[in-house]
Order: structure tokens, then C-alpha cells, then sequence
């Protein structure tokens, strides 16, 4: 089985997290950002949005408040413009051509991550989606890998684990997982990929196939 994680991976979200930040900034009456500047910041969720948003870390006093008013604005806008990245669709067709089934393990809520793969069709295509609030701990801890393996009724160690973030590598090493780091994904010039463990690197989706086509038809 191969498992990815959603946000730069699967599905460039980045327009929309900036869109839904932009219009905070305009809020509180500040200019709005490029989106290559939010864009690095896309794959951290709120605390990495609100630092480049705000300058704002977890352990400020108004970092819960600023929390909870981003994510009720990007709320309204998450499938304003979701697009997936170029060669997912045609990856993730041919994994389904080889009987490869294929699964979703993101740390974006539930309450997002559900409407997101409903609205680009891919909600019931999917194997399993597991997101960051189903489980104790989420990435970089293996709880939400572990359980997409006990939905599919999938050894852990017959799974890859693709994502573009360190914690997603973190995660699946944890997991017993081979792990693939997606360069095409929302790295930062400060990340530092080939330090982080993964079993391979893809510079496209694609890349994939030359890693799992056949050597998991034969497990799965």
C-alpha cells in the first residue's frame, strides 16, 4: 500500500492557506503576502502560516485566538482552488490499474481534510484517509500510520510513506514504513531533505512508479 500525505503531496492546497491568510492580514490591517513567500509554510499547518503571517509562535498569548480565527476563515475558502499536483492523477490511476491500493495519513483536522478530497474526487478512491485529529499524537508519531495500516488490514512494513515535510519521514521510519520525501512539495531553502532518513527522493509524483509499481502488486 502506498499511504501520502495531503498538503504538498497529493494536492497543492498552497493558493487557498495563503488566500484564508491573506485575508487575516487584511483584518487586522496588513498588507497581503506573495505566495511564494507563504507558500514554504504551506505544508506546517497553522503554527507555521501564523509565524510567517504574524510573526506569531505557539507560545504566544494570542496564538489560540489567531488560531482559531484563521482556521474558521479558511474554513470558507479550503476548496476555493485545490488543484492536484501535476502526474497524480495519472500516478494514482496507475496504482489502481496494478491493484496498488493507496491511502491518505494527513495532519490536517478531519473537519478539512473530509470536504477537501470530496471536492477534487478523490474521497472515495482512497483506501483509507486518516487525519492529524483521529489519533492521539500525530505526525511525526506513527499513531495515524499505524491505524490507516488497521483499517486496510495491511502489514506496516509492506507500506510507503510519501511526503514532503520532515515529520512525514519521521513518521513512517517510526511506522516500520519505507518513506519517500517529495522535492516537489512546500520545502523551504532552510530544509534539509537528504538529512532526514527517507528510503528515496522523487522530484515528481510520477518518480514514484520506478520505486513501487511492481514490487507492491506483488504484496498487496
Amino acid at each position: 500500500m502506498i499511504l501520502f500525505d495531503l498538503d504538498g503531496t497529493l494536492v497543492d492546497t498552497a493558493h487557498d492557506l495563503a488566500y484564508a491568510l491573506n485575508l487575516q492580514r487584511v483584518r487586522h490591517g496588513l498588507a497581503e503576502l506573495p505566495l511564494d513567500v507563504i507558500r514554504p509554510y504551506a505544508s506546517h499547518g497553522s503554527k507555521g502560516l501564523l509565524a510567517i503571517g504574524f510573526d506569531l509562535s505557539d507560545t504566544d498569548d494570542t496564538f489560540a485566538t489567531m488560531r482559531d480565527e484563521y482556521l474558521a476563515i479558511y474554513d470558507e475558502v479550503l476548496t476555493r482552488k485545490p488543484i492536484l499536483f501535476d502526474g497524480v492523477s495519472e500516478l494514482l490511476a496507475r496504482l489502481e490499474a496494478n491493484n496498488i491500493p493507496w491511502g491518505v495519513v494527513t495532519n490536517k483536522p478531519r473537519r478539512f481534510t473530509q470536504p477537501l478530497m470530496q471536492s477534487i474526487g478523490l474521497l472515495t478512491r482512497a483506501a483509507c484517509v486518516v487525519s492529524g485529529d483521529d489519533a492521539a499524537r500525530p505526525k511525526p508519531f506513527p499513531d495515524t500510520l499505524l491505524m490507516a495500516c488497521e483499517q486496510v488490514g495491511v502489514d506496516p512494513q509492506q507500506c510507503w510513506y510519501v511526503g514532503d515535510a520532515e515529520r512525514d519521514i519521521q513518521a513512517g521510519k517510526a511506522a516500520g514504513m519505507q518513506t519517500v520525501v517529495a522535492l516537489y512539495g512546500y520545502l523551504s531553502e532552510t530544509d534539509q531533505p537528504e538529512a532526514w532518513g527517507a528510503d528515496q527522493a522523487i522530484q515528481a509524483p510520477l518518480d514514484l512508479l520506478a520505486f513501487v509499481n511492481l514490487k507492491l502488486s506483488a504484496v498487496c
